[in-house]
């Protein structure tokens, strides 16, 4: 393993903390800051997931998440420079909806006349949770094989350009209210028990199908996710406060494909804070989209 190489990522990408800490010394998790009520909570470590569940099902006013800044990266690679580390891969949060990965490119060009030996490497995810999350441990698996920096850049790129995430939505009180899923401010079918499956990527969100009750959303999540799903690829998924659901969709999935998910995770605190606490969320490899400028 290279130790002059090293993996940046932020607290959106829902990896456990186990993970976070098998592979330190390779991969730093930066935290998103989290503001409830007037007052600031530092992600992963000031609150944790089921903590923040009880807070959106309790309070009225949507806490809100910042972007991490580029003087915090910048203070990270210098930071990782004193240390030996002379190529960094930062893959974050999608650039369509936070300004955390054009953070990072700022901060790159900021430092590079100060550092002039340190190569930054900024992949923009185009995407959340676990559709990051999950190839940036197989990236640090990777870098720990003796892969080169390049290769790993490729893969992470070759990942976001066909991450594809999926929320089934069980309740969409708190998405209409933070108004950060335009798809589900605009469903209009809650009235009559409808319930949506919503995609996400790359700055779109769209209302792929709805279904009377939870037990039909899921079997047309089921249905509709694996028929996107390029065949024999890993699946990911993040739950949140239903447990029932969350069970019955792993295992109808499982069933459908004949394989069970490469990660199931709590949704941490910046996927919940807009997508709320009773959701199920789904990351798979789809087809391609065009790489980004």
């Amino acid at each position: 393993m290279d130790n002059t190489i090293r993996i940046i990522t932020d607290s959106g990408c829902d990896i456990s903390k186990e993970n976070e800490e098998k592979y330190k010394g390779l991969l730093e998790v930066m935290p998103f800051m989290v503001t409830i009520q007037g007052k600031s909570y530092v992600d992963r470590q000031d609150i944790q997931a089921e903590e923040f569940y009880k807070v959106l099902k309790e309070q009225q006013e949507i806490p809100k998440h910042s972007q991490i800044t580029a003087i915090q990266f910048e203070d990270k690679y210098r930071e990782l420079y004193a240390q030996g580390v002379r190529t960094i891969i930062v893959d974050v949060i999608n650039g369509a909806g936070s300004q955390t990965c054009s953070n990072a490119q700022l901060a790159k060009q900021n430092v590079a006349d100060e550092l002039k030996d340190l190569t930054v490497y900024v992949v923009d995810s185009q995407n959340y949770t676990l559709a990051y999350g999950y190839p940036v441990i197989e990236a640090c698996k990777k870098l720990e094989a003796g892969q080169s920096a390049e290769s790993v850049v490729s893969y992470l790129e070759d990942w976001a350009r066909h991450s594809e995430a999926f929320i089934v939505g069980f309740d969409l009180r708190h998405m209409k209210k933070s108004g950060r899923i335009t798809a589900a401010a605009s469903f209009l079918g809650e009235l009559m028990g409808l319930k949506p499956l919503i995609y996400l990527a790359a700055g779109k969100t769209e209302v792929l199908r709805k279904a009377r009750g939870e037990k039909a959303v899921i079997d047309a999540a089921v249905e509709t996710i694996t028929s996107r799903m390029i065949p024999e690829t890993p699946w990911c998924v993040v739950t949140t406060t239903r447990p029932d659901c969350e069970k019955e969709f792993i295992d109808k999935m499982t069933k459908k494909l004949g394989y069970g998910p490469a990660m199931v995770e709590k949704t941490g605190v910046v996927v919940s804070c807009n997508a709320g606490p009773e959701m199920i969320g789904v990351l798979i490899r789809g087809q391609e989209r065009p790489a980004k400028d």
